[in-house]
């Protein structure tokens, strides 16, 4: 009876110390997001708030910790990290994922979509979201959203530039991919692939002759005191890309998955929004810095000859399969 008792006691005993125990810690996860913008653009804060949406929602399950300026290293080495599997992310856009999948760079053409109606409709065509899924399955890169919108590309340059012929001779930077490359060209300007953050000092040693970028972008980098005409050709709606890798998003729970994304997507929606907002206000800033804004600009030539890239890249039928689905004229 003794040995009993004391048997029942000893049970109750390690049942209370092991009740006093904390609760072992969830499992938590990392996604550390690099971009190459700077700390005072839109979109840097629109990602702080995504990361400050996913945090709260899993209760810290999952951090995103958000890197501007190239910090983690180029895009296209980023690129190459998140394709591995690595818990990083980049915000990229479709003529970057283009190199992968060839018919997912026409989002990032001349004039292919022009409202951010538009791109929302893209994100129910058959066509892109088949495009979202090759990504995924054969090259590793999980494309969260693209819902972030830049707003319109125009070419800032020192001389004005108010048809394709005006850019004639003219070097003008652009990024690498195939796309960027035949758009310029097409568009009737010698492009230059270089770093974002290469582009000032080119601009000073005269190794090229202007830049197409958005409005947003110019002040950021200081860009008015290098060039005098922002020309108003609206080339490029600039839709981003966030992907992460396919393979670090799979191990995450389900709810985290749906958290990410969804949070994603809204505060691409209301930084896509702000954006847009705010280029008022920076060609107001641009006009008092000196630089003349160009808006009498022939859109219809320029719209014209910047089918010649589609043409160029064989993608042509990709742009009038997606114009098709979203119904776009």
């Amino acid at each position: 009876m003794k040995t009993t008792t004391l048997s029942i006691l000893a049970g109750a005993a390690a049942l209370a110390a092991l009740s006093a125990l904390p609760a072992q810690a969830q499992q938590t996860y990392t996604l550390k997001f690099n971009h190459v913008l700077g700390p005072k653009e839109p979109y840097h804060d629109g990602f702080l708030k995504w990361a400050k949406r996913v945090e709260e929602r899993t209760k810290g399950g999952l951090k995103i910790e958000v890197f501007h300026s190239a910090q983690l290293g180029r895009e296209e080495d980023i690129i190459e990290q998140i394709r591995q599997g690595a818990n990083i992310g980049q915000n990229t856009d479709s003529a970057r994922m283009g190199n992968y999948v060839p018919g997912i760079a026409v989002m990032n053409g001349p004039y292919f979509v022009e409202t951010l109606e538009e791109v929302a409709k893209l994100r129910r065509a058959p066509t892109v979201i088949k495009w979202q899924e090759e990504l995924a399955t054969k090259h590793g890169l999980k494309v969260l959203s693209f819902s972030w919108v830049q707003g319109y590309r125009h070419f800032f340059t020192n001389k004005p530039v108010r048809k394709p012929e005006d850019l004639a001779g003219q070097r003008i930077r652009t990024p690498p991919a195939p796309i960027w490359q035949e758009s310029i060209r097409a568009l009737g300007a010698t492009p230059v692939a270089m770093a974002f953050g290469e582009m000032y000092p080119g601009l000073q040693q005269k190794a090229i002759d202007g830049v197409e970028l958005v409005y947003n972008n110019i002040p950021g980098g200081r860009f008015y005191e290098v060039l005098k005409y922002a020309n108003e050709t609206r080339h490029i709606m600039l839709i981003n890309f966030e992907v992460v890798s396919a393979k670090w998003f799979d191990s995450l729970p389900k709810e985290y998955q749906q958290i990410l994304v969804e949070e994603c997507d809204k505060a691409g929606e209301e930084t896509s929004k702000e954006i847009f907002r705010l280029e008022g206000e920076v060609e107001q800033q641009l006009k008092g810095r000196g630089m003349t804004i160009v808006e009498d600009v022939d859109l219809a030539a320029f719209r014209k000859a910047g089918d010649k890239a589609y043409e160029v890249l064989k993608i042509q039928d990709a742009k009038n399969t997606v114009h098709k689905e979203i119904g776009k004229n």
